[in-house]
């Protein structure tokens, strides 16, 4: 068995603090962004013909939300208007600087028909974090869920129903104003665009081929890698298709102080489950995106009555592990993919399969059971939208 930096479980992390914080209901929430609609949406025939075949992030709803900050006035003209192509300068900070942030988060529709959301408060939590360390203001959490109410009840017919369907919204905000000196931005613009979307692997819960990245690392101390910003995802891409020509489905990154360490995959977070039952994952270093599915998984798996460390897991040691025994599943997370298996580690000079499955099945049954209504909620973590 193999050593590795191991530490207590943490106390709460200030964003997991900020995510336990109530929700006020989406009615009272409700209108802070007015509808303008769009006279031009699509018909109810469209809107089905489009629901038929879903992919991921390929189709968009009929309306977009929208607020604008200026270093005078705040955050000051917003609402739901109709979803078009932008106007911007080609001198627009972002272009040049990459002052940008993101979000992902998911509407589903409910058995009942009613549409429901998970975690709000986490994202919004995040976003501002993000924000902070992009020098974008901050917008009041409550506005940024207000925003998600108001654009989902202008596009509720959107949500389809099917399995493993949701729609995917989309928040963001980004450096608009026209301005070619390198400072933080007076102008910044926010958006939330939705996408219905099926399952982010077409085959589900087919085990995943990682490709172990040592010549490329997706953030690095003190960088941004704790923040969902445009770059971090921009690096991953190079080596995601040096993943792909080598056969493999998705890219996974060691820390770049000692090349040794695992941090997380491109767009995901990564779990390892010993042969005991127990589980871990890397530890929050400041370089890695602290997921609302990893935090909430966490809970799951401590619920079960699982030991789950959050430590730091040297690659070496894992391969060690997995051809002794010790380690039995290695599984990926996040908010588009929700929990998929990873079968088989690949890099220059290496290669491991792990065969096992049953945990991350079972832990993605009892996440999606959550999310789509089908199982309890004792955490509260759903917040119905409409």
């Amino acid at each position: 068995m193999t050593e590795t930096a191991t530490r207590p479980d943490p106390q709460p992390t200030p964003l997991a603090r900020a995510a336990a914080v109530p929700v006020p209901s989406a009615d009272s929430l409700a209108g802070r962004f007015p509808l303008t609609r769009n006279e031009r949406a699509a018909s109810t025939s469209l809107r089905a013909q489009a629901l038929e075949d879903l992919q991921f992030g390929t189709t968009f709803t009929d309306h977009m939300a929208h607020a604008r900050w200026t270093q005078d006035e705040g955050w000051g003209q917003r609402g739901i208007i109709a979803y078009q192509d932008l106007t911007l300068s080609p001198a627009a900070a972002v272009l040049h600087y990459g002052q940008e942030i993101f979000e992902g988060i998911k509407a589903y529709r409910h058995q009942d028909g009613s549409v429901w959301t998970f975690r709000p408060r986490y994202n919004a939590a995040r976003l501002n974090a993000s924000a902070r360390r992009m020098a974008l203001p901050e917008m009041e959490e409550e506005d940024i869920i207000a925003s998600l109410v108001d654009l989902l009840r202008a596009d509720h017919e959107w949500v389809p129903g099917g399995a493993g369907e949701s729609l995917y919204l989309r928040p963001f905000a980004f450096a608009s104003e026209p301005f070619l000196g390198v400072r933080p931005a007076r102008q910044v613009d926010y958006y939330v665009i939705a996408s219905p979307a099926g399952n982010y692997f077409p085959h589900g819960l087919e085990p995943l081929s990682i490709w172990v990245s040592r010549e490329y690392h997706r953030a690095g101390p003190g960088g941004t890698g704790a923040a969902k910003t445009g770059g971090n995802y921009a690096s991953s891409l190079l080596p995601q298709q040096e993943a792909y020509e080598a056969g493999c489905d998705q890219v996974c990154f060691l820390d770049a102080a000692t090349e040794q360490n695992l941090e997380e995959l491109g767009g995901m977070n990564i779990m390892v489950v010993d042969a005991d039952g127990s589980v871990r994952t890397p530890r929050l270093t400041g370089s890695i995106l602290e997921g609302s599915t990893r935090a909430s998984i966490i809970t799951l798996l401590r619920d079960e009555g699982r030991r789950v460390t959050e430590e730091t897991i040297s690659l070496q040691g894992l391969l060690e592990d997995i051809g002794s025994g010790r380690v039995s599943e290695v599984f990926a997370c996040g908010t588009a993919a929700v929990v998929v298996p990873i079968g088989r580690l690949a890099g220059h000079g290496m290669e491991a399969e792990i065969a096992g499955t049953e945990v991350t099945r079972r832990i993605h049954d009892l996440l999606t059971g959550i999310q789509y209504g089908r199982r309890a909620d004792p955490h509260g973590w759903m917040y119905r939208l409409a």
